[in-house]
Protein backbone atom coordinates (compact mmCIF):
# COMPACT_ATOMS: atom_id res chain seq x y z
CA UNK A 1 0.00 0.00 0.00
CA UNK A 2 1.52 3.36 -1.03
CA UNK A 3 1.88 5.94 1.73
CA UNK A 4 2.55 9.63 1.11
CA UNK A 5 5.60 11.06 2.79
CA UNK A 6 3.73 14.30 3.38
CA UNK A 7 4.87 17.82 2.63
CA UNK A 8 8.47 18.23 1.63
CA UNK A 9 10.77 19.68 4.25
CA UNK A 10 13.84 21.83 3.50
CA UNK A 11 17.13 20.21 2.61
CA UNK A 12 18.54 20.21 6.13
CA UNK A 13 20.23 17.68 8.31
CA UNK A 14 18.08 14.80 7.04
CA UNK A 15 19.37 14.68 3.47
CA UNK A 16 22.85 15.68 4.60
CA UNK A 17 22.91 12.84 7.16
CA UNK A 18 21.79 10.24 4.61
CA UNK A 19 24.31 11.33 1.97
CA UNK A 20 27.11 11.62 4.52
CA UNK A 21 26.48 8.08 5.79
CA UNK A 22 26.44 6.64 2.27
CA UNK A 23 29.50 8.57 1.10
CA UNK A 24 31.50 7.56 4.17
CA UNK A 25 31.22 3.81 3.51
CA UNK A 26 34.58 2.71 2.02
CA UNK A 27 33.61 -0.96 1.81
CA UNK A 28 31.68 -0.48 -1.42
CA UNK A 29 32.89 2.91 -2.67
CA UNK A 30 36.34 1.42 -3.08
CA UNK A 31 35.32 -0.62 -6.15
CA UNK A 32 33.98 2.01 -8.59
CA UNK A 33 33.60 -0.33 -11.55
CA UNK A 34 31.70 -3.11 -9.79
CA UNK A 35 27.92 -3.52 -9.57
CA UNK A 36 26.28 -2.94 -6.20
CA UNK A 37 23.19 -4.93 -5.17
CA UNK A 38 20.68 -2.90 -3.15
CA UNK A 39 18.05 -4.85 -1.19
CA UNK A 40 14.75 -2.95 -1.51
CA UNK A 41 11.65 -4.24 0.30
CA UNK A 42 9.59 -1.18 -0.60
CA UNK A 43 9.63 0.17 2.95
CA UNK A 44 10.76 3.69 3.75
CA UNK A 45 14.29 2.79 4.82
CA UNK A 46 15.19 0.71 1.75
CA UNK A 47 13.53 3.18 -0.64
CA UNK A 48 15.51 5.95 1.04
CA UNK A 49 18.70 3.92 0.67
CA UNK A 50 18.12 3.51 -3.05
CA UNK A 51 17.30 7.16 -3.68
CA UNK A 52 20.17 8.32 -1.50
CA UNK A 53 22.60 6.25 -3.54
CA UNK A 54 21.31 7.88 -6.72
CA UNK A 55 21.94 11.31 -5.25
CA UNK A 56 25.61 10.55 -4.67
CA UNK A 57 26.14 10.78 -8.41
CA UNK A 58 25.40 9.19 -11.80
CA UNK A 59 28.50 7.02 -11.63
CA UNK A 60 27.06 5.27 -8.57
CA UNK A 61 23.58 5.07 -10.08
CA UNK A 62 24.87 3.17 -13.11
CA UNK A 63 26.29 0.48 -10.84
CA UNK A 64 23.12 -0.30 -8.89
CA UNK A 65 21.01 -3.45 -9.12
CA UNK A 66 17.78 -3.61 -7.11
CA UNK A 67 16.94 -6.97 -5.49
CA UNK A 68 13.48 -7.58 -4.03
CA UNK A 69 12.47 -10.68 -2.04
CA UNK A 70 8.75 -11.43 -2.13
CA UNK A 71 7.83 -13.50 0.92
CA UNK A 72 4.65 -15.58 0.93
CA UNK A 73 3.78 -14.31 4.43
CA UNK A 74 1.39 -11.46 3.53
CA UNK A 75 -1.33 -11.09 0.90
CA UNK A 76 0.06 -7.60 0.11
CA UNK A 77 3.48 -9.02 -0.89
CA UNK A 78 2.77 -8.92 -4.67
CA UNK A 79 1.76 -5.25 -4.31
CA UNK A 80 5.07 -4.48 -2.64
CA UNK A 81 6.92 -6.24 -5.44
CA UNK A 82 4.98 -4.27 -8.06
CA UNK A 83 5.77 -1.03 -6.20
CA UNK A 84 9.51 -1.77 -6.10
CA UNK A 85 9.52 -2.82 -9.75
CA UNK A 86 7.81 0.42 -10.83
CA UNK A 87 10.16 2.48 -8.69
CA UNK A 88 13.30 0.84 -10.08
CA UNK A 89 12.14 0.99 -13.67
CA UNK A 90 11.12 4.64 -13.22
CA UNK A 91 14.61 5.65 -12.17
CA UNK A 92 16.35 3.43 -14.70
CA UNK A 93 17.83 0.85 -12.32
CA UNK A 94 17.66 -2.86 -13.21
CA UNK A 95 15.59 -4.94 -10.81
CA UNK A 96 15.41 -8.64 -10.06
CA UNK A 97 13.03 -10.37 -7.68
CA UNK A 98 12.25 -13.81 -6.34
CA UNK A 99 9.20 -15.26 -4.61
CA UNK A 100 10.36 -17.04 -1.47
CA UNK A 101 8.36 -19.97 -0.13
CA UNK A 102 8.65 -19.40 3.59
CA UNK A 103 5.48 -21.23 4.67
CA UNK A 104 6.78 -24.74 4.07
CA UNK A 105 5.98 -26.86 7.15
CA UNK A 106 8.44 -29.55 6.10
CA UNK A 107 11.29 -27.03 5.83
CA UNK A 108 10.70 -24.62 8.72
CA UNK A 109 11.51 -27.16 11.46
CA UNK A 110 13.25 -25.53 14.41
CA UNK A 111 14.25 -22.24 12.81
CA UNK A 112 10.78 -20.66 12.74
CA UNK A 113 9.18 -18.53 10.07
CA UNK A 114 11.27 -15.42 10.72
CA UNK A 115 14.50 -17.39 10.78
CA UNK A 116 13.64 -19.23 7.57
CA UNK A 117 12.58 -15.98 5.86
CA UNK A 118 15.87 -14.35 6.83
CA UNK A 119 17.93 -17.29 5.58
CA UNK A 120 16.08 -17.47 2.27
CA UNK A 121 16.27 -13.70 1.80
CA UNK A 122 20.02 -13.53 2.35
CA UNK A 123 20.49 -16.58 0.13
CA UNK A 124 18.59 -14.78 -2.63
CA UNK A 125 20.68 -11.63 -2.20
CA UNK A 126 23.88 -13.69 -2.40
CA UNK A 127 22.61 -15.33 -5.59
CA UNK A 128 21.90 -11.92 -7.17
CA UNK A 129 25.38 -10.73 -6.21
CA UNK A 130 26.98 -13.81 -7.78
CA UNK A 131 24.90 -13.50 -10.95
CA UNK A 132 25.75 -9.81 -11.41
CA UNK A 133 29.36 -9.99 -10.25
CA UNK A 134 28.68 -7.63 -7.34
CA UNK A 135 31.08 -7.92 -4.39
CA UNK A 136 28.75 -5.98 -2.08
CA UNK A 137 25.08 -6.13 -1.06
CA UNK A 138 23.66 -3.06 0.69
CA UNK A 139 20.78 -3.30 3.15
CA UNK A 140 18.91 -0.45 4.88
CA UNK A 141 19.19 -1.23 8.59
CA UNK A 142 19.06 2.03 10.54
CA UNK A 143 20.11 3.22 14.00
CA UNK A 144 16.64 2.26 15.27
CA UNK A 145 17.08 -1.29 13.95
CA UNK A 146 20.45 -1.43 15.70
CA UNK A 147 18.96 -0.26 19.01
CA UNK A 148 16.17 -2.84 18.74
CA UNK A 149 18.68 -5.58 17.96
CA UNK A 150 20.85 -4.75 20.96
CA UNK A 151 17.92 -4.53 23.37
CA UNK A 152 16.48 -7.77 21.97
CA UNK A 153 19.77 -9.55 22.61
CA UNK A 154 20.11 -8.10 26.10
CA UNK A 155 16.66 -9.38 27.07
CA UNK A 156 17.25 -12.82 25.55
CA UNK A 157 20.71 -13.09 27.07
CA UNK A 158 23.95 -12.25 25.31
CA UNK A 159 27.63 -11.57 25.84
CA UNK A 160 29.88 -8.69 24.87
CA UNK A 161 29.94 -9.72 21.21
CA UNK A 162 26.15 -9.79 21.10
CA UNK A 163 25.98 -6.30 22.61
CA UNK A 164 27.82 -5.04 19.53
CA UNK A 165 24.60 -5.56 17.57
CA UNK A 166 24.74 -5.73 13.78
CA UNK A 167 28.16 -5.17 12.28
CA UNK A 168 28.48 -2.53 9.58
CA UNK A 169 30.07 -5.06 7.25
CA UNK A 170 30.07 -8.86 7.37
CA UNK A 171 30.61 -11.75 5.01
CA UNK A 172 27.46 -12.83 3.17
CA UNK A 173 29.06 -15.49 0.96
CA UNK A 174 32.48 -16.24 -0.51
CA UNK A 175 33.75 -12.99 -2.03
CA UNK A 176 30.52 -11.11 -1.16
CA UNK A 177 30.01 -8.75 1.77
CA UNK A 178 26.83 -7.45 3.34
CA UNK A 179 27.06 -3.71 4.05
CA UNK A 180 24.81 -1.65 6.34
CA UNK A 181 25.70 1.96 5.54
CA UNK A 182 22.75 3.54 7.42
CA UNK A 183 23.44 2.28 10.94
CA UNK A 184 24.14 5.85 12.09
CA UNK A 185 20.93 7.27 10.55
CA UNK A 186 17.60 7.21 12.38
CA UNK A 187 14.33 5.92 10.96
CA UNK A 188 12.81 9.41 11.36
CA UNK A 189 15.68 10.92 9.37
CA UNK A 190 15.02 8.51 6.51
CA UNK A 191 11.38 9.58 6.39
CA UNK A 192 12.32 13.26 6.42
CA UNK A 193 14.68 12.57 3.53
CA UNK A 194 11.88 10.91 1.56
CA UNK A 195 9.64 13.88 2.34
CA UNK A 196 12.23 16.19 0.84
CA UNK A 197 12.41 14.24 -2.43
CA UNK A 198 8.63 13.68 -2.49
CA UNK A 199 8.84 9.88 -2.59
CA UNK A 200 6.24 7.42 -1.29
CA UNK A 201 6.91 3.97 0.05
CA UNK A 202 5.05 0.71 0.76
CA UNK A 203 4.02 0.21 4.36
CA UNK A 204 4.21 -3.28 5.88
CA UNK A 205 1.18 -3.44 8.17
CA UNK A 206 2.70 -6.33 10.13
CA UNK A 207 5.26 -3.88 11.54
CA UNK A 208 2.55 -2.73 13.96
CA UNK A 209 1.86 -6.24 15.29
CA UNK A 210 3.23 -6.12 18.83
CA UNK A 211 2.84 -9.87 19.20
CA UNK A 212 6.17 -10.00 17.39
CA UNK A 213 9.16 -9.45 19.66
CA UNK A 214 10.87 -6.75 17.60
CA UNK A 215 7.64 -4.82 17.13
CA UNK A 216 6.93 -5.04 20.85
CA UNK A 217 10.31 -3.51 21.63
CA UNK A 218 9.80 -0.84 18.98
CA UNK A 219 6.30 0.27 19.91
CA UNK A 220 5.91 -0.64 23.57
CA UNK A 221 9.39 -0.11 24.98
CA UNK A 222 11.66 2.13 22.91
CA UNK A 223 8.94 4.51 21.73
CA UNK A 224 7.77 5.00 25.32
CA UNK A 225 11.33 5.54 26.49
CA UNK A 226 11.88 8.16 23.78
CA UNK A 227 8.59 9.91 24.58
CA UNK A 228 9.20 9.72 28.33
CA UNK A 229 12.24 10.03 30.57
CA UNK A 230 14.78 8.59 28.08
CA UNK A 231 14.57 10.67 24.87
CA UNK A 232 18.06 9.59 23.82
CA UNK A 233 17.51 5.86 24.48
CA UNK A 234 18.07 4.80 20.87
CA UNK A 235 21.28 6.79 20.58
CA UNK A 236 22.46 5.42 23.94
CA UNK A 237 21.92 1.82 22.84
CA UNK A 238 23.73 2.46 19.57
CA UNK A 239 26.68 3.98 21.49
CA UNK A 240 26.73 0.93 23.75
CA UNK A 241 26.91 -1.22 20.62
CA UNK A 242 29.87 0.73 19.28
CA UNK A 243 31.71 0.42 22.59
CA UNK A 244 30.89 -3.29 22.89
CA UNK A 245 32.12 -3.87 19.35
CA UNK A 246 35.44 -2.27 20.30
CA UNK A 247 35.79 -4.48 23.37
CA UNK A 248 34.77 -7.60 21.41
CA UNK A 249 37.29 -6.80 18.67
CA UNK A 250 40.04 -6.24 21.24
CA UNK A 251 39.24 -9.56 22.93
CA UNK A 252 39.22 -11.36 19.58
CA UNK A 253 42.53 -9.79 18.59
CA UNK A 254 44.18 -10.71 21.89
CA UNK A 255 42.76 -14.24 21.72
CA UNK A 256 44.07 -14.73 18.19
CA UNK A 257 47.53 -13.56 19.23
CA UNK A 258 47.59 -15.90 22.23
CA UNK A 259 46.37 -18.79 20.13
CA UNK A 260 49.23 -18.25 17.69
CA UNK A 261 51.77 -18.21 20.52
CA UNK A 262 50.50 -21.14 22.56
CA UNK A 263 49.11 -23.63 20.02
CA UNK A 264 50.58 -26.16 17.63
CA UNK A 265 49.07 -28.60 15.17
CA UNK A 266 49.57 -32.32 15.81
CA UNK A 267 50.11 -34.87 13.02
CA UNK A 268 46.51 -36.09 13.37
CA UNK A 269 45.20 -32.56 12.79
CA UNK A 270 44.27 -31.82 16.41
CA UNK A 271 45.42 -28.62 18.11
CA UNK A 272 47.65 -28.82 21.18
CA UNK A 273 47.50 -25.89 23.63
CA UNK A 274 50.36 -25.22 26.04
CA UNK A 275 48.28 -24.30 29.06
CA UNK A 276 50.55 -23.07 31.88
CA UNK A 277 50.72 -19.43 30.80
CA UNK A 278 47.13 -19.43 29.54
CA UNK A 279 45.74 -20.65 32.87
CA UNK A 280 46.81 -17.42 34.57
CA UNK A 281 44.67 -15.29 32.26
CA UNK A 282 41.17 -14.01 33.04
CA UNK A 283 38.58 -16.72 32.25
CA UNK A 284 36.69 -14.56 29.69
CA UNK A 285 39.90 -14.17 27.67
CA UNK A 286 40.62 -17.90 27.88
CA UNK A 287 37.08 -18.60 26.68
CA UNK A 288 37.67 -16.21 23.78
CA UNK A 289 40.77 -18.21 22.83
CA UNK A 290 38.56 -21.25 22.38
CA UNK A 291 36.08 -19.18 20.33
CA UNK A 292 39.00 -18.12 18.12
CA UNK A 293 40.14 -21.74 17.83
CA UNK A 294 36.69 -22.95 16.76
CA UNK A 295 36.40 -20.14 14.22
CA UNK A 296 39.90 -20.68 12.83
CA UNK A 297 39.46 -24.42 12.43
CA UNK A 298 35.98 -24.16 10.95
CA UNK A 299 34.48 -26.39 13.64
CA UNK A 300 30.68 -26.17 14.12
CA UNK A 301 29.87 -23.28 16.47
CA UNK A 302 26.08 -23.23 16.35
CA UNK A 303 25.54 -25.52 19.36
CA UNK A 304 28.50 -24.26 21.38
CA UNK A 305 27.09 -22.45 24.40
CA UNK A 306 28.62 -20.36 27.17
CA UNK A 307 28.50 -23.46 29.37
CA UNK A 308 30.65 -25.39 26.88
CA UNK A 309 33.27 -22.63 26.84
CA UNK A 310 33.28 -22.53 30.66
CA UNK A 311 33.87 -26.27 30.64
CA UNK A 312 36.84 -25.79 28.32
CA UNK A 313 38.27 -23.07 30.59
CA UNK A 314 38.06 -25.44 33.58
CA UNK A 315 39.62 -28.27 31.57
CA UNK A 316 42.48 -26.01 30.52
CA UNK A 317 43.06 -25.15 34.19
CA UNK A 318 43.10 -28.85 35.07
CA UNK A 319 45.60 -29.51 32.27
CA UNK A 320 47.85 -26.72 33.58
CA UNK A 321 47.82 -28.36 37.03
CA UNK A 322 48.38 -31.72 35.34
CA UNK A 323 45.26 -32.94 37.10
CA UNK A 324 44.23 -36.17 35.36
CA UNK A 325 40.93 -36.50 37.23
CA UNK A 326 39.11 -34.60 34.46
CA UNK A 327 40.85 -35.94 31.39
CA UNK A 328 38.48 -35.19 28.49
CA UNK A 329 35.18 -33.66 27.41
CA UNK A 330 33.07 -34.31 24.32
CA UNK A 331 31.67 -31.18 22.71
CA UNK A 332 29.06 -30.41 20.05
CA UNK A 333 29.99 -31.00 16.43
CA UNK A 334 32.07 -34.09 17.13
CA UNK A 335 34.90 -32.22 18.89
CA UNK A 336 36.79 -33.59 21.90
CA UNK A 337 39.13 -31.81 24.33
CA UNK A 338 41.58 -34.02 26.25
CA UNK A 339 44.43 -33.32 28.63
CA UNK A 340 47.76 -34.15 27.03
CA UNK A 341 51.31 -34.69 28.25
CA UNK A 342 53.20 -31.99 30.11
CA UNK A 343 50.40 -29.53 30.94
CA UNK A 344 48.88 -29.50 27.47
CA UNK A 345 45.32 -29.71 26.18
CA UNK A 346 44.54 -31.41 22.86
CA UNK A 347 41.43 -30.31 20.98
CA UNK A 348 40.18 -31.83 17.74
CA UNK A 349 37.55 -33.93 15.98
CA UNK A 350 36.65 -37.28 17.50
CA UNK A 351 36.46 -38.67 13.98
CA UNK A 352 37.43 -37.46 10.49
CA UNK A 353 35.95 -33.99 9.95
CA UNK A 354 36.08 -31.76 6.89
CA UNK A 355 37.28 -28.37 8.08
CA UNK A 356 36.12 -25.13 6.49
CA UNK A 357 39.33 -23.42 7.62
CA UNK A 358 40.84 -21.16 4.92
Amino acid sequence: MGVSAGEASPLDCATAAVLAALSAEPAWLGTPSSPVVVAVSGGADSVGLLLGLLQIGPAVGRRLVVAHAEHDLRPEAPDDRAFVTRLAEGIGVPVTWRRLTVRDPAAVRGEGLEGRARRLRYGFLADVARETGAPHVLVAHTADDQAETILHRVLRGTGVAGLAGMRRTRALADGISLVRPLLTVSRATMRRFLAHVGQTWAEDVTNTDTARARNFLRHEILSRCAAGPYPASTAALVRLGVQAAGVADALASAAGYLLDRHAERLPDGAIRLRTRDLSNLAPPLVAEIFVALWRREGWPQRDMTEAHYRTLVRLLGAAAREDRAASSRDLPGGIRASTGPGATLDVGPRQPFISTRR
